[in-house]
C-alpha cells in the first residue's frame, strides 16, 4: 500500500509518501512554518510525488492530521487530503496529532507513559495521555496547564509535544523526572503515514477536531437587525 501523508496542523507543512510495502517512508519533506501552509502545501506534495515519479492515481490511500491545531491549517490539510482523495478516486483518513506525536515513543517502549501536551496559548494546552500499552489515560482536550502538571508528575513518564518544554520546566517540586522530553513543533510526518495506512477508514473520518472554539467570534451587535 502507498499512503500519501499530509499535515499542516501545527509547525510545520509536511508530506510523506509510505510505501508499507518496504516499511519506509518513499519520501518526504517538511517545512517549519506557523502560517501560510495554504500557499505551500501543494507545490511541496507535487515535489515529494515527481521525486519517485508517482502519479495519483498511484497512491492507495491518503491520511491527513485532523487535529487539535491551527484552524486554518487543519482547513488547509483536511480540504486538500479530501480533494485528492475525491479526483483519485481513492478512501482518506484522519490522524490525530495527539495520537501522532505518541505513536513513535509507544512503539519505542510500550511500558511507559506518554503525555502528549500541545500548546493550546492563554495558560491551556491540548492534552492526551497515553498509558502503557497505548491505552488511554485521558482522551484529547482542551485543559488547564496545570492537568498536564498533574498528569506527568503521576509517574515516571515520556512527555511530548510543542509545549513539552514548559511542563517539564514547571513540575511541581518532588515529582519524578521525566524519562524523556521531546518539544517538535509538528508531529513526525512519517509517523503521521504509519499511522495512516493502519487506521479503519470507516471509524477515521479526517474531520478537524478543534477541541475549542474559534478566537474571533461575530460581534452581535453589530449585525443588522432582520425584517
Amino acid at each position: 500500500m502507498r499512503v500519501l501523508a499530509i499535515d499542516t496542523a501545527l509547525g510545520a507543512c509536511s508530506v510523506a509518501v509510505l510505501d508499507t510495502v518496504s516499511g519506509s517512508a518513499v519520501e518526504s519533506e517538511s517545512l517549519p512554518m506557523a502560517r501560510g501552509h495554504a500557499e505551500a502545501l501543494m507545490p511541496l506534495i507535487a515535489r515529494v510525488m515527481q521525486r519517485r515519479e508517482l502519479a495519483f492515481t498511484d497512491i492507495d490511500r491518503v491520511a491527513v492530521t485532523t487535529g487539535p491545531g491551527s484552524f486554518t491549517g487543519l482547513r488547509v490539510g483536511i480540504s486538500a487530503g479530501r480533494g485528492i482523495a475525491l479526483a483519485a478516486g481513492k478512501p482518506v483518513v484522519g490522524v490525530s496529532t495527539l495520537a501522532a506525536y505518541a505513536a513513535p515513543h509507544l512503539a519505542d517502549d510500550k511500558t511507559v507513559a506518554v503525555v502528549v501536551a500541545i500548546d493550546a496559548r492563554h495558560e491551556h494546552v491540548y492534552l492526551q495521555v497515553f498509558g502503557p500499552g497505548g491505552h488511554v489515560i485521558i482522551t484529547p482536550r482542551l485543559a488547564p496547564i496545570s492537568e498536564a502538571f498533574r498528569a506527568a508528575s503521576d509517574a515516571p513518564c515520556r512527555i511530548v509535544g510543542s509545549a513539552a518544554r514548559a511542563i517539564a520546566n514547571q513540575l511541581p517540586l518532588g515529582a519524578p523526572s521525566p524519562l524523556r522530553v521531546e518539544a517538535r513543533e509538528a508531529p513526525d510526518i512519517d509517523w503521521v503515514a504509519r499511522m495512516g495506512a493502519v487506521l479503519p477508514e470507516g471509524q477515521s473520518p479526517p474531520k478537524p477536531l478543534y477541541l475549542r472554539a474559534p478566537d474571533a467570534q461575530p460581534q452581535n451587535a453589530a449585525q443588522l437587525p432582520r425584517r
